[in-house]
């Protein structure tokens, strides 16, 4: 499996590690690649939108041409993981003129809604999918405020949507990548398959 992390800004080593372990548990190898360019999502099985800022993300994908290519990549089916920022830029409605939001994901989202960075927090969460809670991260987290009817909800804080699941694409307001946890890896890019013990 080639996996592309959109890498023009945000966290991107963390989210190599965990799609290879992801892939690792499934017996399968995982090649992650950094995308700075068009012409490389192409040619990728899996993408990772990571978090960042929202507003520099869009940007850069837009100015280098890669927001059509995951655009694409999304229409053919092939899956795609968007954290906090990622959630942001590939929503419906980002809420914010500045965000060039994707459309990806049918959903508006309040950006910081859960407080500055000093509002920070981690919880265990319930997540469909998985047998036991995930330790999540939260750093300036967006809010789901809105999900339209094809949007499968995986996960909730205080009644409110932190996981969502549209099509091909699982969306978190919350850093699955900085825990040594891949089943939120696990889960966006191998829904069906069973853990190679």
């Amino acid at each position: 499996m080639q996996a592309g992390v959109i890498a023009v800004q945000g966290d991107v080593a963390e989210h190599a590690a965990a799609v290879e372990n992801a892939a690792a548990a499934h017996g399968e190898p995982a090649e992650v690649v950094e995308v700075r360019d068009s012409g490389i999502v192409p040619d990728c099985d899996a993408l990772l939108m990571p978090g960042g800022e929202s507003t520099t993300i869009s940007r850069l994908i837009r100015r280098e041409g890669i927001d059509e290519e995951i655009r694409d990549h999304v229409a053919s089916g092939k899956p795609v993981l968007a954290t906090c920022a990622g959630l942001i830029v590939c929503s419906r409605d980002a809420k914010d003129d500045r965000v060039d939001a994707l459309g990806l994901v049918d959903v508006s989202v309040d950006r910081n809604a859960f407080g500055r960075q000093k509002d920070s927090f981690e919880a265990k969460i319930p997540v469909t999918g998985l047998d036991d809670p995930f330790h999540a991260v939260f750093i300036r987290a967006p809010l789901i405020d809105e999900a339209g009817e094809g949007v499968e909800t995986l996960a909730t804080v205080d009644g409110r949507p932190v996981a969502v699941r549209d099509g091909p694409v699982v969306a978190t307001a919350f850093h699955p990548e900085l825990t040594d946890d891949p089943r939120i890896h696990d889960l966006a890019f191998f829904p069906e398959q069973e853990v190679v013990a």
